[in-house]
């Protein structure tokens, strides 16, 4: 069956933590760390925190920080003092601006691509009620039909709900739904459990080779697994 709708997550997959505003942070509170280091940790951060244990426990808020103290661990920086007041700082900039603002030059073609292919493309994040605000800064909004922050709704993934929702809103059918996202049980775990058709893991580093679903490494990896699933068609966008 063709992929006519595409759910996509939006940290971790359409954008990053800008990995020098943390590290310019860290370094002014006395605590050495480069945006290299702390790039190169991300997704051995990410992988770790990936646990169904821990997805079970937290919710996407306290995760978010659990992440940065992985990043910190994996990049060889000693948490302390200044790391906290580090850390700190970046939380008063992410509740107004959203830390995410990373985003790769390879993101842009490819949701071009996926348009011009006929896809209606969503986002669905657990986010904290700046998602809009930040794709509008980051001039990513204007290639989705619908944003859906779970912060604006009251509900998180892996919660079935979300997905519900942003079916309702996009009039999409589940069996014509793909989600892509980068946490296994998060993403994948909470669009089976709405009944979408699949759903993508987004694996960058390659760490999830025992998944039971299809992995991209990359935007240009996506947009080739939708045209081998679709075979190529293109398809008529509905309004």
């Amino acid at each position: 069956m063709i992929i006519d709708t595409l759910f996509l997550d939006a940290g971790g997959v359409l954008c990053h933590p800008s990995w020098t505003r943390v590290a310019d942070a860290l370094v002014r509170h006395g605590a050495p760390a480069t945006a290299a280091a702390l790039a190169a940790a991300e997704q051995r951060a990410t992988h770790e925190l990936d646990q169904a244990s821990v997805i079970d426990a937290t919710d996407d808020r306290s995760r978010g920080w659990l992440y940065f103290n992985l990043v910190l661990h994996h990049a060889g920086v000693a948490q302390n003092a200044a790391t906290d007041a580090a850390l700190a700082e970046l939380r008063e900039y992410h509740k107004g601006e959203n830390l995410w603002e990373q985003v790769e030059p390879d993101v842009e073609p490819a949701l071009a691509a996926l348009r011009a292919r006929g896809l209606r493309l969503v986002v669905v994040s657990n986010a904290n009620g700046r998602l809009r605000h930040l794709f509008d800064r980051l001039h990513l909004t204007r290639w989705f039909d619908h944003l859906l922050d779970s912060h604006e709704w009251g509900v998180e993934k892996p919660d079935p709900r979300l997905f519900h929702l942003a079916l309702e809103q996009a009039q999409a059918d589940p069996a014509h739904t793909v989600h892509v996202g980068d946490l296994y049980h998060v993403d994948v775990i909470g669009a089976r459990r709405a009944g979408l058709r699949d759903a993508v893991l987004f694996d960058l580093a390659g760490l999830y080779d025992r998944v039971d679903c299809p992995r991209v490494k990359s935007f240009g990896a996506l947009v080739e697994w939708v045209d081998s699933t679709n075979g190529n068609q293109t398809l008529k966008r509905v309004p």
